[in-house]
């Protein structure tokens, strides 16, 4: 099983994105999802943007992320 974080798009710089999520940024690995635009979510996996997600699974998805406790 694998973990994956739904996290923001805020800049691009080919082929690396800055991403953002609850005040966290990093950059990551945009090439599995290269139609990804500034503003569109995505899911981040070990470095790696590995989908694209609507916002409102974005949002769904952060809202479980926050209910968890590690």
């Amino acid at each position: 099983m694998c973990l994956a974080v739904p996290m923001e798009v805020t800049k691009i710089n080919w082929p690396m994105a800055e991403v953002l999520a609850d005040g966290l940024r990093r950059e990551v690995n945009i090439q599995l999802v290269p139609d990804v635009k500034v503003g569109e979510f995505v899911l981040v996996h070990a470095g790696f943007a590995i989908q694209k997600l609507d916002a409102n699974a974005a949002g769904e998805n952060m809202k479980l992320w926050k209910q968890m406790k590690f």
